[in-house]
């Protein structure tokens, strides 16, 4: 069964599809776009401090706590989607890379709480060994859509 969210700016037709009923209030198995529109990718957003200055590695924000190092990157991510004329309407896909299966109850938790009652777009959570910062917990990919 397919349904229709439309995205923050009307001239992209954007269609979110959930196949299975277990994935209804989870999230979306497919998106397609139709119309002239400007992709955006943000990669391996995490709990590094964004107001790091140094040229060296950021400090890891909320150690040992998955649920607020997902809470600070949606944050990271609503930002910098913002500076590209987009919000978490406009996102088709993300992928969220987790370094223990642990975390999936809380990451889920706040991924719902970050798209409030927006649909999840397609998404994708992997359970990985580990990240180029000691101390993350998680890093999150998103892929976003708006008209040029």
């Amino acid at each position: 069964m397919a349904s229709l969210f439309a995205p923050s700016v009307e001239a992209l037709e954007v269609e979110r599809h959930t196949y299975s009923e277990w994935t209804r209030t989870r999230f979306s198995e497919s998106v397609t776009v139709k119309g002239p529109g400007k992709f955006i990718f943000l990669a391996g957003v995490g709990a590094e401090d964004h107001t790091e200055t140094e040229d060296k590695s950021a400090a890891i924000l909320h150690l040992g706590d998955p649920y607020k190092q997902c809470v600070y990157a949606y944050e990271k991510i609503k930002t910098k989607l913002a500076d590209q004329g987009a919000t978490l309407a406009d996102v088709v896909k993300q992928v969220v890379y987790v370094n223990d299966i642990r975390y999936q109850g809380p990451v889920a938790q706040c991924r719902r709480e970050a798209y409030g009652d927006m649909p999840i777009p397609a998404n994708t959570f992997l359970v990985v060994s580990g990240f180029a910062i000691p101390g993350m917990l998680l890093e999150i990919d998103v892929t976003a859509v708006v008209p040029e």
